[in-house]
């Protein structure tokens, strides 16, 4: 099986699913699929070069949209080597340009390759009702009733990564009637064996954290990850309680109004911001912390919040997580609503566990990620989600 797979950008910073494209390629390699990528990134940027598969980069984009003059033509003279191809990912121009050329392919030509797309939580109704997104909200709507809607609807099928993920999309667009939706799972390479220069490296990087006494947020600087709620709530409850542990916010993005905003919310605060950490600092990061918060108001899967459970690490975070119900059965770690109050009361409520209560926590979330994220068992159910429906779609779309 030979799958191409679609995606605006392959930037790190652009968030989670360029990273599990990372994690799944080489896994599915094992199991004999090969994947090639195709992007509208420049050719010539540097995260481009350290991946050891195929990327077809046909950038720059242009615009919010990611308009790409090249993509009809590359998609044109290269569809048909492909038995299967993954849109990732919705809303700009890769999506309908893709499922367009495909359509094209399809009157003429019976070979023409399996098409699915993977919305990664971009069909979550948060994004149709959070005050903040009113404008896109309805120029999403707009986009469904035009483009958007076909190529969801008329594809071969819709990928999600947890099934809190595909009961949400149910709810957000009318019609919405894929003709196939398939949980394939997700899951994140294993974590490195914790050597000391992580810990080096990691506190190098953090400038002004000189203990390990901490909590970690470690996630793209966005409102809808709550930071802001979760600063208001560390500042409430370091008023009661002045032997806190340190909190360190770690993450792209804090360039941005909000992230200034967010400097000036934690002044005076045992708050740290070290910025994007890759490498030895981020795994630094990880196995040195307490626990790892993630308080966010929509949350597809939360590639880094896996990565911190593969390090057997206790989680803290929010039901707008979407994987928050295996955290919870698992008792992996906590669950709160995604407000100040209930973040405070999470974070109180860790507190006065106790030290073997909390270890105990952390195991459990190893065994969670060990049972429903590794990546050799996503890959291998998302291979077979795709080989037990060939033959339905070969007689059912047309």
């Amino acid at each position: 099986m030979k799958i191409l797979r679609v995606i605006p950008s392959m930037d790190p910073k652009q968030g989670g699913p360029c990273q599990g494209i990372r994690n799944s390629i080489p896994a599915q390699e094992k199991l004999g699929v090969i994947n090639e990528v195709l992007t509208l990134d420049d050719p010539a940027s540097a995260f481009l070069k350290q991946d050891n598969f195929i990327i077809n980069a046909i950038g720059p984009s242009n615009g919010p949209y990611s308009y790409c003059s090249g993509l009809k033509d590359w998609l044109k003279n290269n569809l048909e080597r492909f038995d299967l191809i993954i849109i990732h990912g919705l809303w700009q121009y890769h999506s309908y340009t893709t499922y367009k050329i495909w359509r094209e392919l399809k009157r003429k030509s019976r070979k023409a390759p399996s098409i699915y797309v993977m919305p990664h939580g971009m069909l979550d109704p948060y994004f149709q009702r959070a005050k903040s997104r009113r404008l896109k909200a309805i120029r999403n709507w707009i986009f469904w009733k035009l483009v958007e809607g076909n190529v969801l609807n008329k594809t071969s099928g819709v990928l999600f990564t947890c099934e809190e993920e595909l009961l949400l999309a149910r709810q957000t667009f009318s019609p919405y009637n894929p003709r196939l939706e398939l949980n394939v799972g997700y899951g994140i390479q294993p974590p490195p064996y914790f050597k000391h220069i992580h810990s080096a490296d990691f506190l190098d990087s953090c400038s002004g954290l000189d203990h390990k006494n901490y909590w970690l947020f470690l996630s793209r600087i966005h409102p809808k990850k709550g930071v802001d709620m979760l600063i208001n709530a560390y500042t409430q409850l370091e008023q009661e309680n002045p032997h806190l542990p340190s909190l360190v916010i770690a993450g792209p993005g804090m360039e941005t109004a909000y992230g200034k905003y967010l400097r000036k919310l934690a002044e005076g605060k045992k708050i740290y911001f070290p910025g994007m950490l890759e490498g030895n600092s981020k795994w630094g990061a990880f196995y040195g912390c307490n626990a790892f918060i993630l308080p966010s108001h929509q949350e597809n899967f939360g590639i880094a919040l896996v990565e911190a459970m593969g390090c057997k690490k206790p989680v803290l975070i929010t039901n707008k997580v979407n994987i928050w119900r295996e955290i919870d059965e698992g008792n992996g770690g906590l669950i709160c609503d995604d407000t100040v109050s209930g973040v405070k009361n999470m974070l109180q409520k860790w507190l006065n566990f106790s030290s073997d209560k909390k270890l105990k926590y952390g195991e459990n979330s190893y065994k969670i990620y060990q049972s429903n994220f590794e990546i050799e068992h996503a890959s291998y159910k998302m291979i077979e989600a795709f080989k037990n429906n060939y033959n339905y779609e070969r007689t059912v779309i047309n």
